[in-house]
């Protein structure tokens, strides 16, 4: 096996915590969270006891100043016990590192302690019912009317929708221009025409609130553009796109090393024709194979994230990395069901859940589809 250099004795003893965490405040419920929709809020105001949320925030705004290695065990210890309910990436990783990145003294003092706390829950608003991966083509606006702005619109598809307390909208500021018309704003949920629709049935990651978002002549203070300046929307968007397909990518070989060893336990147990199924040259060969690729897509994302904490994992290589591993990640999943037989396809097998939640790894944080015309541009 090839080590992983990255992660010392007190990172796998933070692994050890964080395992031991979900093994028993969320494993044992999380079938009930998936006929919920939602898990419960008591889970994240838990973590936020333990520093299990945006840990990587400083401590002034209280976090525990650690670097990105923590949230990698998070994001891997999450996938690699299938609870994909648990929105916990985007909430720390996403939306916590926006405000902190572009947000005034003000909204970091705010809204941080709170997110890090785990006494509101964040999400943020790209996506919308016309306008996907193309964040150019969003329709929702943001015109300035004194000392505020007036929102409307709406989102769809919003990670974290149902439980979040604070939002970040992206919305057009001046609808006649493209990207440069673009801001973010910070949005509560509380605020008058802000209304949550229905919680999206989906087809894999059940226990996760994913909702459509509107907004009806919402009014926004000035104060909650995020940024100096209107128009710096995309640019905000950009900068921090990388990181989130690496959280993509993290999660996309957790699960597959996962569903490779849930697989191996499965076929040494089971027999057919007489003899276990792991006795079979097609069931060997097969392993052999995910192993190889999955060993393989582990050392490419320990780079990017030795990169990314060197603040050097560029917009190209972020694209080739999540489409890489999550079409890996699929791949590893339906050879893993098949591998499975009948029962791969029973819910109450973690290979089922893993197999569903895992299809839209190729589709949020920019379609795979996007991210080779990513690459491409680069030539």
């Amino acid at each position: 096996m090839i080590p992983r250099t990255l992660f010392d004795a007190d990172l796998e003893g933070f692994r050890d915590s964080v395992r031991k965490f979900f093994e028993q405040e969320a494993a044992p419920y999380h079938e009930q969270w998936e006929k919920d929709g939602q898990v419960s809020r008591e889970l994240w105001t838990k973590a936020g006891e333990l520093g299990f949320l945006c840990a990587t925030m400083p401590e002034e705004y209280g976090g525990v100043g650690a670097d990105f290695r923590y949230s990698a065990v998070i994001h891997e210890e999450i996938s690699r016990a299938g609870l994909s309910g648990i929105g916990w990436g985007l909430h720390s990783d996403i939306v916590a590192p926006y405000i902190l990145h572009y947000g005034s003294e003000a909204q970091k003092q705010h809204y941080l302690p709170k997110l890090a706390s785990g006494e509101m829950i964040g999400a943020i608003a790209m996506t919308e019912p016309g306008a996907g991966s193309d964040l150019q083509g969003v329709k929702t606006n943001a015109i300035k009317n004194g000392d505020h702005y007036v929102l409307n619109g709406s989102k769809t598809f919003i990670t974290n929708g149902q439980l979040a307390d604070v939002v970040i909208v992206v919305a057009k500021t001046d609808p006649k221009e493209g990207a440069k018309g673009t801001s973010l704003f910070i949005v509560e949920s509380a605020w008058a025409g802000f209304e949550k629709g229905q919680n999206l049935n989906k087809v894999g990651m059940k226990a996760q609130d994913t909702s459509e978002l509107f907004f009806q002549d919402v009014k926004i203070p000035e104060t909650h553009l995020l940024g100096s300046n209107e128009g710096q929307g995309f640019f905000q968007l950009m900068q921090e796109l990388p990181a989130e397909r690496l959280q993509v990518a993290l999660t996309a070989v957790a699960a597959a090393e996962a569903a490779w060893e849930w697989t191996l336990a499965y076929v040494k147990d089971r027999k057919a024709f007489g003899k276990p199924v792991a006795a079979f040259q097609n069931t060997r060969f097969k392993m052999a194979e995910m192993k190889a690729d999955i060993t393989a897509a582990r050392v490419f994302v320990d780079r990017c994230l030795e990169l990314h904490l060197e603040k050097k994992l560029d917009v190209t290589t972020a694209a080739m990395l999540k489409q890489w591993t999550t079409d890996l990640q699929c791949k590893v999943m339906d050879e893993c069901v098949q591998l499975h037989g009948g029962y791969g396809y029973m819910w109450e097998y973690p290979i089922a859940r893993a197999w569903a939640d895992s299809r839209v790894q190729r589709i949020y944080a920019g379609t795979n589809e996007i991210m080779k015309e990513i690459v491409a541009r680069s030539f």
